[in-house]
């Protein structure tokens, strides 16, 4: 595999990802009770517990995003 074929392959794989991530934010900012009675009718989860879970996995997904796609893109982009 070439490098700009990798090159490509983490930019367009940053890009969808952060778009993910963009739309899971805007998703819990802007409709968090519907989410909330959705997830908490086949769970039984507290609001906080739903909001902590929600906040700490979007950290741990835009963390893993960032060092295995976007890292490397600007890396590869350096360096070409």
């Amino acid at each position: 595999m070439s490098q700009e074929i990798l090159t490509d392959f983490l930019f367009w794989c940053s890009l969808i990802n952060l778009g993910v991530l963009v739309y899971w934010f805007l998703a819990i900012a802007f409709a968090k009770d519907l989410i909330y009675r959705l997830h908490s009718t086949m769970f039984g989860i507290s609001k906080e517990d739903f909001l902590r879970i929600h906040y700490c996995c979007i950290a741990l997904y835009k963390l893993t995003v960032f060092f295995f796609a976007v890292i490397p893109y600007l890396v590869l982009k350096y360096i070409l």
